[in-house]
């Protein structure tokens, strides 16, 4: 299938950092609250739900923490009301992004996303300017130093993925959105234990970025991720080895 930007893998490293750590749940906080709304507060019959709760609980976010917050969603507790919006853009080079968020504040998120994207050399698109080049699939993080690939190749597509390839030290299972709760459960029967999972928008074809232009693209993609009300960022762009090295990513 087509590649997909490293973007993820970037993300997934800075979240170790433990100034991160209240960000992240502030973000996973808000897609709680929209999940138990949307769908009821059981994450057994409300999969986005099972999802956030999942992602949460490996963030070791605390159990009150994540019960408030359905709660919030179920309306037993009183509490803010975000709206999910998704923007549509350009960064550096011409790539690709597609922005989703949950917010309580529909202009300000937009009037930020907009300072950001200008700031560092994009810009705000129409609806559906970019949509049309990502595809939503999911994906599932499994540790490479504890799995065989070709163990976890012959589970995963038993399970009924679509896909396994290597990510530095994972392996990253991707699946079809409908199957993407079966092949979790379908791995775990297995043995597999999985280290992370998502639901994303996947770009259909990549487009190369180095030099300047792919530096002021991670400084955009910093800059997205670290508004609050941002929940998600998809890009298209193939970033540079030499460049993600020299940022350390």
């Amino acid at each position: 299938m087509a590649g997909h930007s490293k973007w993820a893998q970037i993300k997934r490293k800075k979240a170790a950092n433990d100034a991160k750590r209240g960000q992240k749940f502030t973000k996973l906080i808000r897609e709680i609250t929209v999940a138990a709304r949307e769908g009821g507060g059981d994450p057994e019959m409300n999969p986005r739900l099972r999802l956030a709760v999942d992602t949460a609980k490996a963030a070791n976010m605390p159990a009150d923490n994540i019960d408030r917050a359905i709660a919030r969603g179920t309306g037993d507790l009183e509490g803010v009301n975000y709206e999910e919006v998704a923007y549509e853009g350009y960064g550096p080079g011409g790539v690709a992004l597609y922005i989703e968020a949950l917010t309580d504040n529909i202009n300000r998120t937009v009037a930020d996303v907009r300072h950001a994207l200008e700031k560092h050399g994009g810009n705000l698109g129409t609806s559906g300017s970019v949509a049309w080049q990502f595809e939503r699939k999911g994906r599932i993080w499994v540790d490479a130093t504890r799995h065989d690939e070709d163990s976890l190749m012959l589970a995963a597509l038993e399970a009924g993925a679509l896909d396994v390839q290597r990510e530095d030290d994972s392996y990253v299972v991707t699946t079809e959105v409908t199957q993407f709760h079966a092949v979790q459960d379908g791995l775990r029967e297995q043995g597999v234990d999985i280290d992370e999972a998502e639901l994303a928008m996947i770009a259909q074809n990549m487009v190369g970025l180095g030099g300047a232009e792919a530096q002021k693209l991670l400084k955009l993609l910093d800059a997205l991720d670290d508004n609050d009300d941002v929940q998600h960022v998809h890009t298209n762009a193939d970033i540079d080895e030499a460049v993600l090295a020299e940022v350390g990513a």
